[in-house]
């Protein structure tokens, strides 16, 4: 009986003592140094990490947005464009190759090509905008014979709104003057020229809307019109384009941009005397994309650009204020009850990445967050290549409740170009910073940091 006790005895001693050695606290432990739990992956990114996500994008639409022609009737293929009709329509893929969603696709393959040097992105690209410009004097043809053809070559051949002209046209601005070998310029100014004679105005010049009530600025407009205008300062050397680039985004900015919270309005209807402020995070892309697009061509030095730079600076910060933990922005900026929206977190995550690249803002104070916007994105595309998350098509509201229900779904088109076009500017950041884990943090540096310690000084010495 004593021996059996003495056994148990021992037995309860040894499972406490090995209790004792297990336990973590302050005096035998590096508490700082323990991992936290991440929803999202944290940490920096590698170059070959970023780009099997562009890929993955980038295979899955190539394989669903064929550039071909077929029979509406029969279903047959269209091959001999001397065959094109009335009855022939762009074959449908899961996307349309002529929205404003797939211009800000080609813009982004074009960007995708130019930083990675990739053939596939160049591929898709020449293959599909020059398939627009070898079937369009066909469709004009029938179009001006009979006013009836497919309704997306109805778009390139006779736009009737903005949406229809803006992106599309600014992506062959870009592909033209990357390389000179295609032949676009039918199509450039045939878009261009709806843009800036036809697209309605208010009395002051501002691309406007007659819906959902007169004279209403839409947002989305920015992004639109504004920056092919810009371009095609650019493509045809004339100043003037530039001049009405810059008017328009200090017209816009003048109703749209609320400054006590550095963000900007989706919606503003002359008619009203009070103007709600909701700060949609899709419109709110457009915004800082269209000033990103516009800075790019500006010479530098050009009087209005240190406006239109400053009026980006505050608008990073305004965005910067709003992002989640995750790395994600929500549906409403400001509201952190509206779910997270991933095509707003991608073009977010390309412009603030571009503003580094260019020197615009600081890679200390943004880089960071940038890294972490990456990881949400990247979290958004599915082992098929299609982004999660995206908000569907959106009209104009001025309630809460419209925005905040607004359906996602995979099949929403806006997410796909901002992507690709986030990952070929998070390669080019990754190439030129040194991001290096300090502290457990993510933090940039201007230099290669020489040292692998958990914790650092600036200058790469260990801390004591």
């Amino acid at each position: 009986m004593n021996k059996l006790l003495k056994t148990i005895s021992m037995c309860l001693l040894l499972m406490i003592v090995s209790g004792l050695k297990a336990q973590v606290n302050d005096s035998n432990t590096p508490l700082h140094l323990m991992t936290p739990q991440y929803k999202l992956k944290y940490g920096i990114s590698t170059v070959d990490e970023v780009k099997q996500t562009m890929d993955k994008v980038l295979h899955y639409i190539a394989s669903v947005t064929p550039a071909k022609l077929v029979d509406s009737k029969t279903g047959k293929a269209v091959t001999n464009y001397a065959d094109i009709n009335e009855n022939t329509q762009l074959a449908r893929g899961d996307f349309r190759l002529t929205s404003y969603e797939w211009g800000v696709t080609y813009s982004a393959v074009l960007a995708a090509y130019q930083q990675t040097g990739d053939q596939a992105y160049k591929d898709y690209l020449y293959e599909r905008l020059q398939f627009l410009a070898d079937i369009q004097p066909y469709f004009k043809k029938i179009y001006q014979r009979n006013g009836r053809i497919d309704d997306l070559m109805r778009k390139v051949i006779d736009p009737h709104a903005l949406d229809d002209a803006g992106a599309i046209c600014e992506a062959m601005i870009k592909a033209s003057l990357n390389d000179k070998a295609l032949h676009l310029d039918s199509l450039i100014n045939n878009y261009s020229s709806y843009i800036i004679n036809k697209e309605y105005r208010l009395e002051d010049g501002t691309f406007a809307r007659l819906r959902p009530h007169k004279n209403t600025i839409w947002l989305d407009d920015m992004f639109m019109g504004i920056p092919t205008v810009a371009y095609m300062g650019k493509y045809t050397g004339h100043y003037a384009y530039y001049d009405e680039a810059i008017k328009q985004i200090e017209l816009f900015a003048k109703r749209m941009f609320v400054p006590e919270k550095k963000l900007f309005r989706h919606g503003w209807v002359e008619a009203m005397e009070d103007h709600p402020a909701y700060h949609w995070g899709r419109a709110n892309g457009w915004a800082i994309l269209t000033l990103c697009e516009v800075l790019d061509v500006l010479p530098e030095g050009y009087p209005g650009r240190i406006d239109v730079l400053d009026l980006l600076k505050a608008h990073i910060r305004g965005l910067a204020a709003c992002q989640d933990r995750d790395g994600f922005w929500h549906q409403l900026l400001d509201r952190n009850n509206s779910y997270l929206e991933s095509s707003a977190t991608a073009i977010y995550t390309y412009c603030i990445a571009h503003a580094i690249n260019m020197g615009w803002i600081d890679a200390l104070a943004y880089g960071p967050m940038v890294q972490l916007a990456w990881h949400a994105v990247e979290s958004s595309v599915n082992d098929k290549g299609q982004i999660e998350g995206v908000c569907v098509g959106t009209g104009m509201g001025f309630d809460p409740a419209f925005y905040e229900y607004r359906p996602v779904h995979k099949m929403a088109a806006h997410g796909y170009g901002p992507v690709i076009w986030a990952g070929a500017e998070m390669i080019r950041l990754l190439k030129s910073q040194h991001p290096k884990s300090n502290d457990s943090a993510v933090q940039f540096y201007p230099n290669e940091v020489l040292t692998d310690k958990p914790i650092f000084n600036y200058d790469a010495s260990v801390r004591h």
